[in-house]
């Protein structure tokens, strides 16, 4: 018989949860039971609608603004997991800044900007987290990557290389908290649109990834990235860490 509920009684993090994936990913997880800590930098309107979402599917929810790029952010974060329900079973690292920049045009300032959200935030986030999600005896960390990191992309240098870098600290983190039973995989979404996303963003990203490039020949939606990050957060999967699966249509079949 199939659990209805199989993420009952368990607490998940969502990073950048106020919209689009993230907020595809909150709900599912509350879907299977989930309790959500829902985050932003500062969208607190879309942070709280998520919430609204999340407890109009049964599940329990707090909202949490906090700038994950300093280590005081990340533990806030963390801690309104501790305190609203005493544990954390579940981090997923989906917060992400993606400004196209012509690499002549590249400042450092740019570069860290973009780095510090994508790859710092991820590793203070994990950081933060580590602790509880050993402690929970079934730990999960999924990190939402992207296909631009193994293929590359026009004019997101600084982007490419934070994601390529959070495959790395996948892999990292996979070896470090097994032995706690703390799973650690990559989710590298490639063509995803949301009906809210406005008509300048979705042709660029239709640039990096023609439809006809696409052997499903469509784009993917939030949900398929939501449903992929809840079956690694499920009993089931606990034999899979350290891995990169891609969600691309089979535009990129590795």
């Amino acid at each position: 018989m199939i659990d209805a509920l199989p993420l009952k009684d368990r607490v998940a993090v969502v990073t950048g949860s106020a919209r689009r994936i993230g907020r595809s990913i909150a709900l599912e997880l509350a879907r299977r039971g989930a309790s959500i800590v829902v985050h932003s930098l500062a969208d607190e309107a879309g942070a709280q609608e998520t919430a609204r979402l999340v407890r109009g599917l049964g599940a329990e929810a707090r909202v949490c603004l906090a700038d994950i790029t300093t280590e005081a952010g990340a533990a806030a974060l963390v801690d309104v997991a501790a305190q609203a329900w005493g544990r954390l079973d579940i981090l997923v690292n989906n917060a992400a800044v993606r400004r196209p920049v012509p690499f002549e045009d590249l400042d450092f300032a740019e570069w860290r900007a973009i780095m510090a959200v994508v790859l710092d935030g991820t590793f203070l986030c994990c950081r933060a987290a580590a602790p509880l999600l050993r402690a929970s005896g079934q730990g999960r960390i999924v990190n939402i990557g992207g296909i631009t990191s193994h293929i590359g992309a026009h004019e997101r240098a600084h982007v490419v290389a934070a994601k390529a870098g959070v495959v790395g600290l996948t892999k990292a983190l996979s070896q470090d908290l097994g032995a706690a039973g703390v799973t650690v995989n990559c989710i590298a979404p490639g063509l995803i649109e949301d009906p809210a996303d406005d008509a300048v963003s979705s042709g660029f990203r239709r640039r990096h990834t023609p439809l006809e490039k696409i052997p499903l020949r469509r784009a993917g939606v939030p949900q398929d990235v939501a449903q992929a990050v809840a079956v690694l957060c499920c009993d089931e999967m606990a034999y899979v860490t350290g891995q990169t699966i891609h969600v691309n249509g089979g535009v990129f079949p590795w």
